[in-house]
């Protein structure tokens, strides 16, 4: 509608008044949707092969490719020389000749026109083209002028479109003349034509015309939105988008296709959290709590943030049920995270059962071993730790002692998962930095559940890397997320500067031995371990013998990195967080869980090889105790990532920096492509439709989550096909 009343509505995608009349004289249609199962029409090996990698082999699958840009079309006389046009032309004459050039087929020759002017053109290996393009035939022609009335045509497709210009009237068998001095202006640029996503076999231009061709089809769309969903929303109808998509306000029909494909990626999320919890609950954590209770009050050595009790009493009230906790929590770095999570294993064991915490690599699990060792002093629960280089002798007792339940708490790395490791009653697993896990270790972790075998294991999800809101519905909406902000009383804030010239490295240096003079420590981290003649950057094995017999020699420069033995490394790491070490130069190993609040400088070496979320945890690593901390980023100070840095201490700022600077698919990973790909969702642009989806599946789930009503079956048909085509287990125990 309109905010005029006496101003008729427009039809949707159109500027084109839509009044009571047209819509009485609109023609009933019902959609035959195993129309679009018919092949799309494409012919030839390559663009067949093409049109099955666009997924558009199928009629269904073009209409819903929607182009994502459009330009106008050009005139003959407004061309330009060397300039990649598309022009609507009339073939007024055409032949074949043959070539001289050994293996070439006959060369076809067209004379074009469009009223502005005319064009030779040339069509190289196609002789058919004689048959196919007679003369009257209207095409498409995308390419460049490379001379006067010559044009080189990259790719070429009939149409129905009517000319810009009507074309002037020929004599029999004569050409167009060209315009000269003092004639009539060419005409303006043409109409709006929509440009797709389109490979190598098969060209924006075919595409364009197969979809014209099968304009009448769009009226077999199926809308798998009920109406009530679509009016309460403000949505278009699916073949209004469809129509809108391809034909007139791209932008428009391009939202509502992507709100469509965004919601059946949220009901996905929900049903596999639902179906999950239905096969297989979880064991009741509801005993009393008396020994977190004197953990809390009496064991820990600081006050809980507002941010952690809240965190911990939503984990408390998840644990009492069945229903298996499926938590990500995400957290600031040094905002507590693992007494959060420690918490959790110990309501478990309180409960007479069993807790683990798994983490991708083993200093990060040494390190989180040490923390729980430290914050357990008087509460007498045995904790083990299991990694791959834990002795033999030692790996069969601690096995032991898990089977019999006689081992409470354990912490390890991914060998943990390994077929030996049996838990009499596993009920609390801790996975850190799970984004580091693949899909099937974490499924093997609930599967330890032990005892009966029938329970499922409540599942915490722990990362240091904070996720923009839009980026945590798309990539864990299976997951309750909880989120740590607020930083532990007295952390100040670290002071973060990029540096270039040599005078900022003298001073650095300097800045180092001030610190150090203080009885405080340093880290120097490099992106290499090893020089390397391929990369143009600082090892930490180099730099670490540099700095000890020059700038640092009068201090105790320690080395770390991930190529050295386990026992070498917790060495190393052991006589640092002692004091024992002046300076540790060190690969990213320290990225996380690293945590010697004495240290006050974080030196980063070529920090344009880092994105923003690592050089956010190296700079956490400092700044954790009470004296105030440095951050110094050696790097192009033109560097947008570094730049950011210097002036964002909040790692949640910066993940909406970074998914600005990045988009939501290199921003997930590898380990999230599958997600990442959508055919019309444009993330972070579309984070409102995200939004949007997600309350909408919300309320589908809550009142019919199987989606039983016939109002819903074009929904849940259309869920089905979604889960098929991604090859997606809606039942699988371990999203993320």
């Amino acid at each position: 509608m309109t905010a005029d009343p006496d101003t008729p509505p427009l039809a949707f995608g159109s500027t084109e008044p839509f009044g009571l009349d047209r819509l009485l004289a609109a023609p009933l249609r019902r959609a035959r949707p195993s129309r679009w199962e018919r092949a799309s029409g494409f012919t030839g090996k390559k663009a067949l092969a093409s049109a099955a990698h666009l997924g558009i082999d199928r009629v269904g699958g073009l209409l819903r490719h929607l182009p994502v840009e459009s330009g106008a079309i050009s005139t003959i006389g407004g061309l330009r020389p060397d300039e990649r046009s598309t022009v609507l032309v009339e073939v007024r004459s055409i032949r074949s000749r043959p070539v001289r050039r050994r293996g070439m087929r006959p060369l076809v020759e067209a004379l074009v026109t469009d009223g502005s002017g005319h064009l030779n053109v040339a069509f190289f290996n196609q002789p058919w083209l004689v048959e196919r393009y007679l003369p009257g035939t209207r095409l498409l022609l995308s390419g460049t002028l490379k001379g006067p009335n010559r044009f080189s045509v990259a790719a070429h497709a009939p149409s129905t479109d009517p000319l810009v210009a009507a074309p002037p009237t020929l004599d029999d068998g004569a050409a167009v003349a060209d315009r000269q001095d003092g004639a009539a202006p060419a005409a303006p640029g043409g109409p709006e034509m929509a440009r797709y996503p389109a490979s190598d076999g098969l060209t924006s231009i075919e595409i364009l015309a197969r979809v014209r061709e099968l304009k009448d089809d769009l009226y077999d769309a199926v809308d798998p939105l009920p109406a009530r969903i679509r009016v309460r929303h403000g949505l278009p109808d699916r073949i209004a988008a469809l129509h809108a998509g391809h034909f007139g306000d791209h932008e428009a029909g391009r939202r509502r296709m992507a709100f469509d494909e965004l919601l059946l990626g949220q009901l996905e999320y929900l049903r596999r959290r639902y179906q999950h919890a239905e096969e297989r609950p979880a064991v009741r954590l509801d005993a009393p709590a008396e020994l977190t209770d004197r953990w809390v009050a009496e064991g820990l050595p600081f006050p809980l943030t507002g941010d952690q009790r809240k965190a911990i009493n939503a984990n408390l009230e998840a644990l009492a049920t069945d229903r298996p906790l499926q938590r990500l929590l995400m957290g600031e770095v040094g905002s507590g995270k693992t007494v959060v999570a420690l918490h959790a294993m110990l309501r478990a064991v309180e409960c007479g059962h069993q807790a683990v915490l798994m983490a991708p690599t083993e200093t990060l699990a040494e390190q989180h071993f040490r923390t729980i060792q430290r914050l357990l002093p008087d509460l007498l629960v045995p904790a083990g730790l299991l990694t791959g280089s834990t002795p033999g002798a030692r790996r069969r007792e601690l096995l032991a002692r898990l089977a019999g339940g006689e081992l409470p708490l354990l912490v390890g790395t991914h060998a943990v998962i390994e077929d030996p490791v049996v838990f009499r009653s596993l009920a609390v697993a801790v996975v850190d930095e799970q984004h580091r896990f693949g899909v099937r270790q974490r499924s093997a972790l609930d599967r330890k559940a032990g005892g009966d075998g029938d329970h499922a294991v409540h599942m915490l999800h722990m990362t240091a890397t904070p996720i923009p809101r839009t980026m945590a519905l798309l990539a864990y909406g299976d997951l309750d997320v909880t989120t740590l902000r607020e930083l532990p009383s007295g952390r100040q804030p670290v002071a973060t500067h990029v540096c270039a010239s040599d005078r900022e490295r003298a001073r650095a240096y300097e800045k180092i031995r001030e610190e150090v003079a203080a009885g405080r420590q340093a880290f120097v981290v490099c992106p290499l371990v090893d020089d390397s003649e391929a990369l143009d950057a600082r090892s930490a094995v180099a730099e670490h013998d540099r700095l000890s017999t020059t700038e640092l020699r009068d201090l105790r420069v320690e080395l770390l990195h991930g190529q050295m033995r386990p026992a070498e490394k917790q060495a190393v790491m052991e006589r640092f967080a002692a004091g024992d070490a002046d300076v540790l130069v060190a690969t990213t190993v320290i990225e996380v869980g690293i945590d010697v609040p004495n240290a006050t400088v974080m030196l980063i070496e070529n920090a344009e090889r880092f994105g923003i979320s690592q050089l956010h945890q190296l700079r956490g690593r400092v700044g954790r105790g009470r004296e105030a901390a440095t951050c110094l980023l050696f790097g192009p100070k033109g560097t947008a990532r570094l730049r950011a840095l210097a002036s964002h201490g909040d790692g949640f700022a910066l993940s909406e920096v970074d998914l600005s600077l990045r988009g939501e698919g290199e921003l997930l990973g590898t380990r999230q492509s599958g997600v990442a790909r959508y055919r019309t969702a444009r993330l972070p642009d579309d984070a409102d439709l995200l939004a949007q989806a997600r309350a909408v599946a919300e309320q589908l789930h809550a009142a019919d989550p199987e989606l039983a009503d016939p109002c819903h079956a074009p929904l849940r048909d259309a869920l089905d096909a979604h889960l098929m085509a991604s090859g997606s287990d809606a039942a699988e125990a371990i999203p993320a």
